[in-house]
């Protein structure tokens, strides 16, 4: 499988969509940067969301892997807090129940705007964190 191109499933949360698009199309130049392929895509309304879909894209014996990518700012409330470490939770217990990589490209909780924006490179590590344990598993 090493020799295989890695086949990617993007989970795109729409919610601060000008910052998830931009995330989401670094993440993409850099898959075909690392010789992977991004073969589904499912967007959700945010990353509390996310679950459901990567589930989706976890049972398809066409992907490899599923990278996430969302932008959770900070608010008024410990909202954004709440949001990041439950949807973290569950992408972990879905990456061990399908024996399958699911990279965390969310970027938050408690960052502002500005922070967010300089930390558009988070879909990109989260496509290179998701090509190497492909790869390092396959071996």
């Amino acid at each position: 499988m090493t020799d295989k191109p890695v086949r990617l499933g993007f989970v795109v949360a729409e919610f601060n969509r000008d910052l998830t698009y931009m995330m989401e199309m670094e993440a993409e130049e850099h898959a075909k940067f690392l010789g992977a392929s991004v073969s589904d895509r499912i967007y959700v309304p945010g990353a509390y969301d996310m679950p459901l879909a990567i589930r989706k894209l976890l049972k398809k014996s066409d992907i490899d892997a599923v990278v996430t990518i969302g932008c959770v700012i900070e608010g008024a409330t410990d909202h954004d807090q709440i949001v990041v470490q439950h949807a973290a939770r569950k992408i972990i217990d879905l990456s061990l129940e399908f024996d399958k990589p699911v990279a965390l490209g969310i970027s938050g909780p408690g960052m502002t705007r500005l922070e967010a924006e300089d930390r558009i490179e988070y879909g990109k590590r989260a496509v290179e964190s998701a090509v190497k344990m492909v790869r390092r598993l396959a071996e």
